[in-house]
């Protein structure tokens, strides 16, 4: 299980050429996300839905609250809890000079998997993704797509129990999505936490148990993708942050 408990994270900027001014990008975020689920991260460009989601991955820490994993925290069990989790981000670059295959297997050494399963994984995960084609091609020459499905591919060579995922189907075309699509489906029946923030609200509505709605670093609205349809009165979830964040323009 994933708890995530009154989270906040303060920034300066400033208010004019002399004057700072500090203000939460995120600002008292609570949630638990079980074993087995999927939970969607919603919101606007600006909402805070990044800065949750590296305080989470641990790659940036927060000003007030916690993140335990399991019961472990950062503090106490950093290197145990990045050994269970896979991040990848919009902006996640890769190294352009090595094959998709060289690639992988470095991600899955560094996480200690037995080098008598490595090309057993690589392989998996090749053909799940469609890679096969361009498995030992280098990473430079591939398209935007490809490049995301070797991203994806990193993330999922060592098995983690916790996937945090933002925007992980930009780039790729309707087929390619579907296909991540299944795969974070089948984890979720392998009992794993997906975190899945994306600004597709159709793809949130298909494949989340559950969604947190934030909005200037706050949420404004939870509950499954029916409920929050339900007290909204709205047929889908693009409409339902609307009427929450009353309208188009706030």
């Amino acid at each position: 299980m994933l708890k995530v408990e009154n989270i906040r994270k303060k920034f300066e900027k400033f208010k004019n050429k002399k004057e700072k001014e500090e203000f939460y990008a995120v600002d008292g975020i609570s949630f638990e996300a079980n074993d087995g689920s999927i939970i969607g991260i919603l919101g606007p460009n600006g909402a805070g839905k990044t800065t949750l989601l590296r305080i989470i991955a641990g790659i940036m820490e927060p000003s007030e609250g916690t993140v335990r994993f399991d019961d472990l925290t950062y503090d106490k069990n950093a290197v145990d809890i990045k050994r269970e989790i896979a991040v990848l981000s919009g902006n996640t670059h890769l190294y352009k000079n090595i094959s998709p295959y060289e690639l992988l297997k470095m991600c899955a050494e560094i996480y200690d998997v037995p080098s008598s399963e490595i090309d057993k994984r690589i392989k998996e995960i090749s053909e799940m993704l469609e890679m096969d084609k361009f498995l030992y091609n280098r990473i430079e020459n591939l398209s935007t797509g490809q490049t995301q499905k070797v991203n994806i591919a990193r993330c999922f060579i060592h098995h983690p129990k916790y996937y945090i995922l933002d925007e992980v189907t930009s780039g790729l075309d309707i087929i390619a999505s579907q296909i991540i699509l299944d795969f974070i489906k089948k984890e979720k029946k392998n009992n794993k936490v997906i975190l899945y923030s994306t600004h597709y609200m159709e793809e949130a509505e298909n494949i989340c148990d559950y969604v947190i709605m934030i909005n200037k670093g706050k949420i404004i609205a939870t509950g499954t993708p029916m409920e929050i349809r339900k007290k909204t009165a709205t047929s889908n979830l693009r409409d339902a942050f609307f009427s929450l964040v009353g309208g188009y323009h706030e």
